[in-house]
């Protein structure tokens, strides 16, 4: 693949799940963690699209719609501005945009990731390609869950060795989400062979990078995530 296109293609990836298996309520994407990504790579000049598991609308947690959750990191001038709550309504599948060629594949964190990313074979070889063609992996909060069952081309996992972070057992615990989420994110990237850290106080910002690897551990950390995506873009 070629990497010296500018500005940098972006792609960011969205669940398409809407509602937990086990439980009564919906979940789906964490508004912020798509928003606060985007503003960065946007400000820095590259060329970005939305796509999501199934295509069509995105689905949003009600959770990250709370008024100040919502007015974290601006989201709420995003979600207030139709032209851009439009790129949600009717986005690409993954599997119609895996055969391009992108810089950065963007992995937006929100409960619904857990249900519909791990072991998605169109989605790992995406994310594999991307970095065996030296590109940027990037992901925050449950945006991890796509490492779960991801392999390279030559059968080893994805994450293998390498220092990842993402949305840890005590956080879930402190959401109220841990008797409904169909795993432990922490410990299936353990479980993954990779070396799995995360901040000394929960729901505070941490971002690991290891290489062209990029993760953040919860909603605090997107920004950080993308400042550290456009640093990397720089270097190529």
């Amino acid at each position: 693949m070629a990497r010296t296109k500018k500005p940098a293609r972006v792609l960011i990836v969205s669940t398409s799940a809407s509602a937990y298996a086990k439980a009564g309520y919906r979940t789906g994407l964490w508004l912020g963690e798509l928003t606060h990504f985007y503003d960065v790579l946007d400000a820095a000049g590259h060329d970005i699209t939305i796509a999501s598991i199934a295509g069509g609308m995105v689905p949003l947690d009600p959770e990250s719609l709370a008024a100040p959750i919502l007015k974290m990191g601006r989201t709420d001038k995003r979600y207030e501005d139709p032209a851009f709550m439009a790129l949600l309504e009717d986005t690409p599948s993954i599997k119609g945009v895996a055969d391009e060629d992108w810089d950065v594949v963007y992995l937006a964190g929100g409960h619904g990731t857990m249900f519909d990313f791990p072991h998605h074979t169109t989605l790992g070889a995406l994310l594999a390609d991307t970095l065996e063609g030296g590109g940027i992996v990037a992901a925050v909060c449950h945006g991890p869950a796509a490492f779960v069952g991801a392999r390279f081309s030559d059968g080893s996992p994805l994450v293998g060795g390498c220092r990842v972070t993402g949305f840890s057992w005590p956080e879930e615990k402190m959401a109220g989400r841990d008797t409904v989420v169909p795993f432990r994110l922490d410990q299936a990237l353990k479980d993954e062979g990779a070396r799995y850290t995360k901040a000394l106080l929960p729901m505070t910002e941490k971002v690991v990078q290891d290489g062209r690897l990029v993760t953040g551990q919860n909603p605090m950390s997107a920004a950080g995530v993308a400042k550290a995506v456009v640093k990397l873009l720089k270097k190529h």
